[in-house]
């Protein structure tokens, strides 16, 4: 099926090699600006999916991400930044690439060709009806992706999708496609910048709301953060001063004692 990519339209900007960096700096950035409108326009779609994904994770089933090359990489780090951010248990939010977690470094050959690899990589998680498939694809044309959602289809398993063109298979195939048209690259073709950029922040806003609907957030504070590095124990430690009004010392003893600052601000508010 042949269908217009604005992704693959010629950039604005010709004679890249003979920019100077101000320039070129400059109109990255002039491109850049425009994602964030672009993103603004599809925002009941985002809202859409939320909610369906919300809906899903409360009755425990699991979200994946499903995409190659560096709509693959955005997912995977995605949904391995939510059990460190949020608590969230591993495997609620799983993240596939085309060719597997070696592809996270470095690009498989023609894996985002195989229509059937998406699937297949679902199957080995036993994806069900009780579970929701996000496809991620700039073109909205990746074998591997667009196969994958049709799959779910086919086996009753909700869908969404994010893309950058219109009138893609994936957004076709998918239950709540969301379009962020973003337009040419500066480098032509080059996804990674504009279309990656809109990925990541749409992702961003997916996970960041489902998270806060389940409850993973109070006031604004990561009250179920993973106490991981000194600089979150500093965080958490800081939250329960400023939550109980206690100093440092005790903060940090209760801290240590409860292993999370949720834990910590119920038992001592008992």
């Amino acid at each position: 099926m042949s269908i217009h990519r604005v992704t693959e339209s010629d950039s604005h900007y010709d004679h890249l090699e003979k920019m100077s960096v101000a320039d070129m700096l400059k109109n990255i950035n002039k491109e850049d600006k425009t994602v964030p409108m672009a993103i603004e326009k599809v925002l009941p779609q985002i809202e859409a999916l939320v909610n369906t994904i919300t809906k899903k994770m409360k009755d425990g089933g699991r979200m994946f991400y499903i995409g190659a090359g560096t709509s693959g990489r955005l997912g995977v780090v995605d949904a391995s930044e939510l059990p460190p951010t949020f608590g969230l248990e591993h495997g609620r939010v799983i993240g596939l690439i085309a060719g597997g977690d070696k592809a996270i470094r470095k690009a498989v050959e023609f894996a985002e060709d195989a229509e059937d690899g998406g699937w297949k990589d679902l199957q080995e998680h036993n994806i069900s009806s009780n579970d929701i498939v996000v496809g991620i694809a700039a073109s909205g044309t990746t074998p591997y992706v667009v196969g994958g959602i049709k799959h779910c289809r086919e086996n009753n398993i909700l869908t969404g999708a994010i893309t950058c063109n219109t009138g893609s298979p994936l957004a076709e195939a998918a239950d709540y496609p969301i379009e962020v048209i973003v337009g040419p690259e500066f480098v032509t073709g080059s996804t990674r910048m504009k279309a990656g950029t809109a990925q990541k922040l749409v992702l961003n806003m997916i996970s960041t709301a489902v998270m806060i609907q389940l409850g993973r957030i109070k006031g604004n504070k990561m009250v179920d953060m993973q106490l991981t590095n000194n600089k979150l124990i500093n965080r958490g430690t800081l939250m329960l001063m400023e939550a109980l009004n206690i100093d440092e010392k005790k903060a940090e003893a209760l801290l240590s004692k409860h292993g999370n600052v949720r834990k910590a601000l119920a038992a001592e508010k008992k």
